[in-house]
C-alpha cells in the first residue's frame, strides 16, 4: 500500500520523501503522482505529517519534476524526445501529448495535469518549442498549485477510507480533464469576444474622430 510506503519513506527521509517521490516522477516513478499527493493528504490527517510542510514538499516536489522535463526539452532539444521515446509504450504518450498541444497551444499545460504520463511529456515539447520559462511558469506553476491542492486535501478529507484512493483518482482525472477543456473553450471564446468587442470600439472611435475633423474642415 502506497500509504504505508510513504509513511515508512518520511519516517527515514523526513519531508524530502514526498519531494523526491514526486520529483523522481521524471524518470518513470510506477507510483501515480496522483496517489502520491493523496497519500500525503492522508498522512496529514493521520497526524504523522503536518499540513502545512507537507503541502509545501508536495507543491514544490510536483513542480520541480515538471520542470525538469522543461529545462531538459529547452537546453537538450530533440536529443529529449529521442530519450523520451525510447521508453517503452512512451511513443503513444507523446503523440497525445502533441496533440493536445496542436490543439490547446499553452493550455494544454493546464489539461495535461489530469492526464497521467501525458502531464510530464508536454512540459518537453514546450521546452523544445523553446517557450519563455515565464509562460510556462505561469500556465504550470498555477494549475499545479489548484490540482495539488484539491488532491492533498481530498486525501485529509479522505482519512482512514484508503482503500478509496484509486477510484478517486479516476473519478478526479476525467472529471477535471472535462472542467478543463470548457474552461480553456470559455477562456478562448471570451478573449474572442473581447478583442471583437476592442475592435468595434476601435473603429467607432475612428469613425467619430474622423466625423469631427470633416466638420471642423466645414
Amino acid at each position: 500500500m502506497i500509504v504505508d510506503m510513504l509513511t515508512e519513506s518520511v519516517g527515514q527521509f523526513g519531508y524530502f520523501a514526498l519531494f523526491f517521490m514526486l520529483w523522481l516522477g521524471i524518470v518513470g516513478m510506477p507510483i501515480p503522482d496522483e496517489v502520491i499527493v493523496l497519500s500525503a493528504g492522508v498522512l496529514t490527517s493521520l497526524g504523522i505529517l503536518h499540513v502545512f510542510p507537507a503541502f509545501v514538499a508536495t507543491y514544490l516536489g510536483v513542480v520541480s519534476g515538471l520542470s525538469l522535463g522543461y529545462v531538459l526539452g529547452r537546453w537538450l532539444g530533440a536529443p529529449a524526445l529521442n530519450w523520451i521515446g525510447k521508453k517503452k509504450g512512451m511513443n503513444k504518450y507523446v503523440d497525445r501529448a502533441q496533440a493536445l498541444l496542436d490543439r490547446y497551444g499553452s493550455y494544454a499545460l493546464c489539461i495535461s495535469y489530469f492526464l497521467p504520463v501525458v502531464r510530464h511529456v508536454v512540459p518537453y515539447l514546450v521546452g523544445i518549442g523553446k517557450m519563455t520559462f515565464r509562460r510556462y511558469a505561469l500556465f504550470s506553476y498555477t494549475t499545479g498549485l489548484v490540482w495539488t491542492l484539491v488532491l492533498f486535501f481530498a486525501g485529509n478529507l479522505m482519512g482512514n477510507n484508503v482503500e478509496n484512493l484509486n477510484a478517486f483518482v479516476g473519478m478526479f482525472n476525467q472529471t477535471m480533464v472535462v472542467t478543463a477543456v470548457g474552461l480553456v473553450i470559455l477562456a478562448a471564446i471570451s478573449y474572442y469576444g473581447y478583442t471583437l468587442w476592442k475592435r468595434q470600439k476601435s473603429e467607432a472611435s475612428s469613425a467619430r474622430s474622423l466625423t469631427v475633423e470633416r466638420e471642423g474642415n466645414e
